[in-house]
């Protein structure tokens, strides 16, 4: 084959050289360019924060963040995420009542997010920046669009949630009233310490002969029926607590050889009663115990207390815990006790005597009450603390005035008073038949219908019109559930009373107080040190 000539292989040659020295040249150019490119970029990232940083004001220091205020904030971050994961949480509810939960898990997902935002918030001291708010509130609403889109809408939703506070409400009301009962529970037990101490002198009641020989001459001393001497009466099954009414009483008392106790108690407790206060000499004061079920006139016959008692079909005293519906407070065992109901028959307990000072069970003494037996009474029955500072104590609180045999005799805003300390006018008391007026009201509420459980209702009705208010000094009330009453008036009062579950002797006792009933505990008796203190 014939080659071509010289002149026409050059030019060729030459074309290819130039070709790849361009491609060459365009290649260094384009890396000079992307050089270039990313140098400058690196610099702006460099610069732009120095010069954002010279520009922007100084930074506030949030260290003292108040995260409760930021949250409530109308114009804060936070306040818009916790709003839009509050209603994204009704929505997971919803979700899953109607299967959808891949909507459920989405939501639930970015309701974590809004949880750990809001933590992180709270941890580091610093408000939510709009850059952090917006993405999860973005993600928020559309979901919420999602589901809203799903035909869960306003009163789907409002119908879900009032379903749920409903039962919610219900968790919680069963739960308040499990734990009133639990607390009622605990505050009827007799302490394992204060059973001791019964079973240990009830057995020196029994073996002890001169024990019984020694209570029978103190009751039929001229003393315990003597108008000059100042008389007490106490009616309890509670050895220790009554004692620490008498010691308490016996303490701060100007003359206590002029003093008279009168307890009563039932037969369980009698001998263990009389043990105790047969051990000790008291000052000189004297004290007789009697026996409830020895008061053969109180039958069912004459009180229509204890033919209520004794009713096994009536609704007014019942045992055991069956209706829920029924105030927890109420279901208290000594409104079972006849004990409880004795305060209205102190005129025929105590035929000879003309006045009476009655002290219940869970109150101590600070003061010498000799001083109530010389209050004028201007005529009255009852002298008694009125509580009507508060609301709550008025007539209208206790009873029923739908009922026009309450409404037509009773003024609902009269003021109520307390039972614990009282001053009784025996000779009033037969002059004016106060038991005969218990007794019609108690044969009036056989149905319960004029007040529910307990001695006060019916103490206001036959009492009505009878009671001389005393000053508020002689009877400070609360401190068996009131953990905030005022020191001064605690220590300006005659007689504290310890009314509520937390009596003074049971563990759940309020600290603060329980010390002002323990000085009056005779710790040196060798049954309390046995039975209390180990």
């Amino acid at each position: 084959m014939r080659r071509r000539a010289a002149d026409y292989r050059r030019p060729v040659r030459r074309r290819l050289s130039q070709w790849i020295c361009a491609l060459l040249g365009m290649f260094l150019i384009a890396g000079l360019v992307l050089f270039v490119f990313h140098h400058h970029h690196h610099e702006d990232q460099v610069t732009q924060p120095i010069q954002e940083n010279h520009a922007r004001p100084k930074p506030v220091n949030h260290e003292g963040l108040n995260f409760t205020k930021e949250i409530l904030s109308a114009t804060s971050f936070a306040r818009r995420v916790a709003e839009q994961m509050t209603l994204a949480k009704a929505y997971v509810v919803i979700a899953k009542e109607h299967n959808n939960l891949h909507l459920a898990w989405e939501l639930s997902n970015k309701i974590r997010s809004c949880q750990l935002l809001l933590s992180k918030t709270a941890m580091r001291g610093e408000p939510i920046t709009k850059e952090e708010a917006e993405p999860i509130i973005s993600s928020l609403s559309y979901l919420i669009f999602k589901a809203q889109d799903a035909h869960y809408d306003v009163a789907t939703t409002i119908m879900t949630m009032k379903s749920h506070i409903q039962a919610l409400e219900g968790r919680a009301n069963a739960a308040t009233v499990q734990n009133t009962v639990f607390g009622q529970l605990v505050a009827e037990a007799l302490p394992k310490s204060l059973h001791c101490l019964k079973v240990k002198l009830t057995t020196d009641w029994l073996k002890k002969l001169p024990l019984q020989d020694l209570a029978e001459e103190k009751r039929n001393s001229p003393r315990v029926v003597d108008n000059n001497l100042y008389h007490f009466c106490i009616f309890s099954d509670n050895v220790l607590a009554t004692s620490v009414v008498v010691n308490s009483t016996i303490s701060n008392a100007d003359h206590p050889k002029q003093l008279v106790f009168h307890i009563v108690t039932n037969g369980i407790s009698y001998g263990a009663m009389q043990a105790w206060f047969l051990s000790k000499d008291f000052k000189g004061a004297t004290i007789e115990v009697q026996n409830v079920e020895e008061f053969s006139w109180l039958n069912a016959s004459y009180a229509p207390a204890v033919k209520q008692l004794h009713d096994e079909d009536s609704r007014y005293y019942f045992s055991g815990y069956q209706d829920v519906k029924e105030e927890p407070k109420l279901w208290n065992p000594k409104y079972l006790s006849l004990l409880n109901h004795l305060r209205f028959y102190i005129p025929e307990i105590y035929p000879l005597l003309e006045k009476i000072v009655f002290l219940e069970d869970d109150v101590a003494v600070q003061k010498d009450l000799t001083q109530l037996f010389s209050l004028d009474l201007h005529g009255n029955v009852n002298g008694a603390v009125e509580t009507c500072l508060v609301a709550f104590h008025r007539y209208y609180k206790y009873l029923n005035f739908s009922n026009p045999i309450i409404s037509s005799k009773f003024d609902p805003q009269a003021c109520g008073w307390a039972f614990g300390m009282n001053v009784f006018d025996l000779i009033a008391w037969r002059k004016a038949n106060v038991t005969a007026q218990y007794h019609y009201w108690q044969e009036q509420n056989a149905d319960q219908t004029l007040w529910k459980l307990g001695t006060l209702p019916p103490a206001l009705l036959a009492f009505y019109g009878l009671t001389e208010p005393l000053d508020r000094r002689w009877h400070v009330l609360g401190l068996g559930y009131d953990m905030n009453i005022d020191s001064r008036l605690i220590e300006s009062a005659a007689v504290i009373h310890f009314n509520g579950n937390m009596k003074p002797w049971l563990k759940l006792a309020i600290g603060r107080y329980k010390p002002l009933w323990e000085r009056y505990i005779n710790q040196s008796h060798p049954y309390y040190q046995d039975c209390v203190t180990s």
